[in-house]
């Protein structure tokens, strides 16, 4: 899902903007984050390394934010008519996949940020940790260490097999 959506995206955006800043963004929007990031910066040939570090920074610079604000931002909009049924949705969705990160905190919030699948990763687990009351102080860490793991698998899935099967 992530690669047709990036594939969408590079269709549309990426002739007007550079390559490097079209990753950039992609890395910090949900749904997508550093995996569909780093797929696009393989699709766009941008250098693993550099490739690393941008999706890296973009993907972690949204999360003290959701940590310290969504939950204000998310009674607010609760407040609404319009956007009370989404917000709900979310909640839902997020708390539904919170058992682990409850559980086990520090290594449910690493293991679910960490392991690049539908539905996971910084935003999602920066929402949960927010919702289940977990510290921005405790939170971080995890969430950092995630991003790391997440940035691991998904370099030897969009650089380290195709190189493999194109024989370097």
């Amino acid at each position: 899902m992530a690669e047709s959506i990036v594939n969408w995206l590079m269709t549309v955006f990426a002739e007007h903007v550079p390559a490097e800043l079209f990753v950039f963004i992609i890395s910090m929007l949900p749904v997508l984050e550093l995996r569909g990031g780093l797929i696009a910066a393989a699709l766009l040939n941008i250098p693993l390394v550099e490739a690393l570090i941008i999706c890296i920074v973009g993907n972690v610079i949204p999360i003290p934010f959701i940590l310290l604000l969504i939950r204000p931002i998310f009674a607010w909009l609760k407040g609404t008519k319009l956007f009370r049924p989404t917000v709900e949705k979310l909640e839902n969705r997020a708390m539904g996949k919170s058992d682990q990160i409850r559980k086990y905190e520090f290594w449910g919030l690493l293991i679910f940020v960490g392991i690049p699948l539908p539905g996971t990763g910084a935003w999602t687990g920066a929402l949960i940790a927010s919702m289940l009351n977990i510290s921005i102080k405790r939170a971080i860490p995890p969430i950092l260490l995630g991003v790391c793991m997440a940035s691991m698998i998904m370099t030897v899935i969009s650089y380290v097999i195709p190189a493999i099967i194109m024989g370097f």
